[in-house]
C-alpha cells in the first residue's frame, strides 16, 4: 500500500501493455521501457508482468504506512528516504512502515519505474493495468497520479530475495540506431541526407505519443500514400518535413511516409530523451539489430 503524498510531473501506473487490440485502435502501449519495468519487479519477487508506476521528468513523494518492498530502475532521480537510508538503483529496498521515499528530478535521462512487491492492485482493462491517457482508461482512473491516491498491492508471485540487477550493456551515444523503413525510396537525395546527416532536437510538444523533431527538413516526393501499420519506433515524415518518432502511446496506423525505424534495443533509449536533447541517426544492418535485441538485463543475489 502506497499513499501519494505529493504527485510528479506525470506518474502513470504501468505494465508490459495491452499487445494484440490493434484492430480496435489500441496501441500496445504499457511502460516505455519494458525490459526495466521487468527487471525492476523481478528485484521485488513479482512476475514481469505486474504493474508498477512510470515517472517522468520530476518525481513523487510517497509514503509507506505499512511499509513495503521497492525496487527502481530506469534513468536516476536526486532521492531520499526518510529513515536516512541510501535509495539505490536497480537493488531490492526494503521499506519500514510509515516511511516516505521522495523522488526529484533524474540526474540524467527522462524516466524511471517503481515496482512494489505484489504489483499494484488496480482494475485491467483490455488484459493490461496499463494506463492510457489519450483515452483516459487503465491505471488509476485513466489519469496520472494525484496527491492523496491510495494504491494497493496483490500477492507476490516468488519468495522474497535481495537482488540486484545490471542493464544491457553496448549503447550508443548520442546516435539513435535504425534500420530502412518501408518508404525509404520516396526520399530524394537532398531528404536523405539531411535525415542521415543532420542532428535533430527533441521538442517540447512530445509525449507518450511521439517525439517530434526540430532541424534539417527531409524532403520526400508526394507521393499518395494509403494507411500502413505502425509500431513505436517508426519514423514518419510528414508534410512539414521534420521527422516524428512514433512512441508507446502512438497511432497504430499512419498515412506518412516512413523513412526508418528505431531498432529494438534503442526504443527504450527514446523514453529517456528529454526536450531540447540533441540526436542523430546512424543505420545498421538487420541481423546485428536482431542481436542487440537478444541481451537482456542480468540479475544477481546481493553479496
Amino acid at each position: 500500500m502506497i499513499e501519494i503524498l505529493r504527485p510528479g510531473l506525470c506518474d502513470l501506473v504501468m505494465d508490459l501493455g495491452r499487445p494484440g487490440r490493434g484492430a480496435l485502435g489500441v496501441p500496445a502501449g504499457g511502460a516505455a521501457d519494458p525490459a526495466a519495468l521487468a527487471a525492476a519487479n523481478c528485484l521485488v519477487g513479482n512476475d514481469a508482468s505486474a504493474a508498477g508506476l512510470e515517472i517522468t521528468l520530476s518525481g513523487p513523494r510517497l509514503q509507506f504506512p505499512l511499509g513495503g518492498v521497492a525496487a527502481l530502475t530506469g534513468a536516476r532521480f536526486a532521492a531520499s528516504r526518510s529513515s536516512g537510508a541510501p535509495v539505490a538503483w536497480n537493488e531490492t529496498l526494503v521499506l519500514a512502515a510509515g516511511e516516505v521515499l521522495t523522488l526529484d528530478r533524474p540526474e540524467a535521462g527522462c524516466r524511471c519505474w517503481l515496482a512494489l512487491r505484489g504489483g499494484l492492485a488496480v482494475p485491467q482493462v483490455m488484459g493490461s493495468r496499463s494506463t492510457f491517457l489519450p483515452s483516459g482508461f487503465g491505471g488509476h482512473c485513466g489519469r496520472p497520479l494525484q496527491a492523496g491516491d491510495i494504491l494497493h498491492c496483490g500477492t507476490p508471485a516468488e519468495d522474497m530475495r535481495l537482488l540486484r540487477a545490471s542493464p544491457p550493456t553496448g549503447e550508443a551515444d548520442d546516435c539513435l540506431r535504425v534500420v530502412a523503413g518501408p518508404q525509404t525510396g520516396q526520399f530524394d537525395d537532398a531528404g536523405l541526407a539531411a535525415f542521415f546527416g543532420g542532428a535533430y532536437r527533441v521538442a517540447a510538444a512530445s509525449d507518450r505519443r511521439g517525439l517530434r523533431l526540430t532541424g534539417a527538413l527531409v524532403s520526400h516526393y508526394q507521393a499518395e500514400l494509403s494507411s500502413q501499420g505502425v509500431l513505436p519506433g517508426a519514423i514518419q515524415v510528414p508534410p512539414d518535413a521534420q521527422p516524428i518518432i512514433l512512441g508507446w502511446d502512438g497511432p497504430v496506423t499512419g498515412g506518412y511516409p516512413v523513412i526508418a525505424g528505431v531498432i529494438a534495443a534503442d526504443v527504450p533509449r527514446l523514453a529517456q530523451l528529454k526536450p531540447g536533447e540533441a540526436i542523430r541517426f546512424v543505420t545498421i544492418e538487420v541481423e546485428a539489430a536482431r542481436a542487440l535485441a537478444a541481451l537482456s538485463w542480468e540479475i544477481k543475489e546481493l553479496a
